[in-house]
């Protein structure tokens, strides 16, 4: 690689429930020392007194839509966005066009990644009753978890807990970790029958969490949380949406000794049903943001480690799509660039320690997939980090925004935090607003146990 040695002077590090100042020595993509270090030879300089450096944040679950839908967002646009918030690596579902049901299909997508990536990329292997052959020759190394998030786009009936002999099969046989959307789909489509009644064609978005509920919610997770204990599946429940679900998960063990394991979405800690009334279609996702008061349970949960993780389900969209009809309008929006900041506002707000959010958008999705050598600040891992300044007020506006949609539910939006620097692989990729053309993002690789 050949890279001029970095030297990140009197940073205030947030590491594994510390916060502390010291230099950062950074050569050939690694980190090599930390503590008090003295400049040498051709070290650049960075001084980062009174900013933070965090670990960089790694996103679990993503849409970036490459292929299939590269009008609304692809590698290239979507890791560029990432960056610039501090997102240095990502795992990205597989609902593209085709759907990630072959082990050609993965390979093509890691392909694509490795020209275009601006941050580090894996792909999650989709999984569902017609791919059970293909999905067992996904090898652990390289795929973290099979999945049916996504696939349901394809056609009614394709996640898990809606094909329940199918689900006791791949969760008695499967011996990789399966995450999963957990939502009820009979009795959603019970819901929109019932509106539909009421409104035809016209549902007000403002039902979209009377549509998608949350006995939806708890429905499902209880029935795939029966099943994955009785076959100590290694199960992961994607974006929970509900405090009831919350309270299904506890913190019993610590999370490199759990089966059973579970994430938040940002969407999920921010919004709530009353904010509908004012965005509308921009913050439609599946499942539902439900009630505020889910939205704080959701919040103590994660505090209390029963939620393990926080992810964004970054899901761009055309706007004109999102103005469609309730029907017709898609689930999800762009979430990915301003995810770490979003948090940093809940810190900012005294809602959650900065120590927690690099735990849960750091550490823990490092330790709970096993990703090598990424997700801490230690000597000997790879330069995977993010300098931001906690006292440096700006607003999302259309000019900012690198989404290939060009939009954010955020707009108008005034955070108090900001991302100064961001670093992949020992890389200076992002710097005070000017993306670099560096695409330095590497291939995740997971420990298999």
């Amino acid at each position: 690689m050949n890279q001029q040695p970095l030297l990140i002077k009197e940073a205030s590090i947030v590491n594994e429930g510390n916060t502390f100042i010291a230099d950062v020595l950074i050569e050939e993509g690694m980190i090599v020392q930390i503590g008090s270090i003295s400049a040498k030879g051709n070290c650049e300089i960075i001084n980062a007194k009174g900013l933070y450096l965090l670990p960089g944040v790694i996103d679990a679950h993503v849409h970036f839509r490459e292929p299939g839908f590269t009008l609304k967002g692809d590698l290239y646009s979507e890791s560029r966005a990432a960056i610039a918030g501090g997102v240095t690596s990502f795992i990205d579902m597989p609902n593209t066009v085709p759907n990630v049901l072959t082990q050609e299909i993965v390979a093509d997508k890691f392909n694509r990644a490795a020209q275009n990536s601006f941050a580090n990329y894996s792909f999650y292997m989709g999984i569902n009753a017609s791919n059970w052959d293909e999905a067992l020759k996904t090898d652990p190394a390289k795929i973290c978890a099979l999945t049916d998030d996504g696939l349901y786009f394809s056609g009614c009936d394709q996640l898990l807990v809606s094909n329940p002999d199918y689900m006791e099969k791949v969760f008695r046989e499967c011996p990789m970790r399966i995450a999963i959307h957990s939502e009820d789909e009979e009795i959603i489509h019970a819901q929109l029958r019932l509106a539909k009644e009421e409104y035809g064609d016209n549902i007000p978005v403002e039902w979209h969490p009377k549509i998608r509920t949350e006995e939806a919610c708890v429905c499902a997770t209880k029935k795939a949380l029966a099943v994955a204990k009785k076959y100590n599946t290694r199960l992961h429940i994607l974006h929970v949406s509900t405090g009831k679900e919350a309270a299904l998960f506890d913190n019993n063990l610590p999370l490199n000794e759990k089966r059973i394991t579970a994430e938040v979405c940002i969407h999920h800690l921010w919004f709530c049903e009353d904010d509908y009334k004012n965005l509308g279609a921009k913050i439609k996702w599946n499942p539902a943001i439900k009630s505020a008061a889910d939205r704080e349970a959701l919040l103590q949960a994660l505090i209390e480690d029963k939620i393990d993780i926080i992810s964004t389900d970054h899901a761009p969209h055309l706007l004109e799509q999102k103005s469609l009809v309730y029907e017709k309008s898609p689930g999800g929006a762009p979430m990915v660039q301003h995810s770490l900041i979003a948090m940093l506002e809940l810190v900012y707000n005294k809602r959650i320690s900065l120590e927690k959010v690099v735990q849960k958008m750091s550490h823990n999705v490092a330790e709970l997939f096993g990703i090598e050598k990424r997700g801490f600040i230690r000597e000997g891992y790879k330069a995977d980090l993010v300098l931001v300044n906690l006292n440096a007020p700006w607003k999302v506006t259309k000019s900012n925004i690198l989404y290939k949609c060009g939009w954010s539910p955020f707009e108008e939006m005034m955070f108090h935090s900001k991302v100064i620097k961001t670093f992949v692989n020992g890389c200076v990729v992002y710097d005070n607003g000017i993306v670099s053309d560096k695409r330095t993002g590497e291939a995740l690789k997971f420990r298999v146990d």
